[in-house]
């Protein structure tokens, strides 16, 4: 591994866990309001927010650090170092608001755009989730992969009913093949794909800072991920504004299954 990636993944590492106590502490206690866009933010997603990328600014003063609570967005960021992190301080607000514990932290670290690793504190099961692409996956420091049984009527699916109504249409025949899951993370759903607890996932709502890290937890547990619209990577400009993503993931065979499903 290059010393640089491996530096970066050590520090994401203390980064998330130093924030995990914090994580629990304010679990249903934390103080909520709503955003701009209509979704919520706690006292607890600022202060990690602002804890874990200051941590890594100053470790590593030539990146650049994005969080989904960056505040109100004016204009997109463009993504100009060869290093940067991907943050959604907790993937999950609306369950961790109300005592639900399908919460995440999610951490991201992108080269080039790409995610390379990726770094989830799972606060429902007290376990960190971390990998990447040709590093493997790894749960609670376990290796782990992506389930390989073929696409079958018990396959487990994460799923959350599309935010644009018009596309339930087009996600039906998913809910009607196989049984779903709906936690309330997307964050989680993704990179329980990689560590083998979901057998897949299909997500219309998503936005980068949701599944960066998952996804390259998911590439490193083996699993596909294919985008059906808006592929966010390589990351060119931070915008939290972007639209939504649509895309699905699981074993080759359960993506190709998904796929004719759906009316793409």
């Amino acid at each position: 591994m290059n010393r640089e990636i491996e530096q970066r993944i050590e520090a994401a590492r203390r980064a998330v866990n130093a924030q995990t106590g914090l994580l629990h502490r304010e679990f249903r206690r934390a103080r909520s309001s709503w955003k701009y866009d209509g979704t919520r933010v706690t006292t607890a997603d600022l202060a990690i927010s602002e804890a874990i990328l200051r941590e890594l600014a100053a470790q590593f003063p030539e990146d650049q650090g994005f969080s989904e609570e960056s505040g109100e967005p004016t204009r997109p960021v463009a993504v100009t170092s060869r290093f940067c992190w991907v943050l959604d301080p907790i993937d999950g607000t609306n369950n961790y608001v109300i005592g639900i514990p399908y919460c995440a932290i999610s951490l991201a670290l992108l080269e080039q755009g790409v995610p390379v690793y990726g770094v989830v504190y799972d606060l429902a099961r007290r376990t960190l989730l971390d990998g990447g692409p040709g590093l493997g996956a790894f749960d609670g420091g376990e290796a782990a992969h992506v389930r390989g049984d073929p696409p079958q009527a018990g396959s487990l699916i994460g799923f959350h009913s599309p935010y644009d109504k018009a596309l339930v249409a087009q996600a039906s025949p998913i809910i009607e093949q196989f049984k779903i899951r709906g936690l309330g993370s997307s964050t989680l759903h993704l990179a329980y794909v990689g560590i083998g607890l979901l057998d897949g996932v299909v997500d219309h709502n998503v936005r980068v800072w949701d599944i960066a890290a998952a996804y390259a937890i998911a590439l490193g547990g083996g699993a596909e991920v294919h985008y059906l619209r808006n592929n966010p990577f390589p990351l060119r400009q931070f915008d939290l504004r972007a639209p939504r993503i649509h895309y699905l993931a699981g074993n080759p065979g359960l993506c190709a299954r998904m796929k004719e499903l759906l009316v793409v």
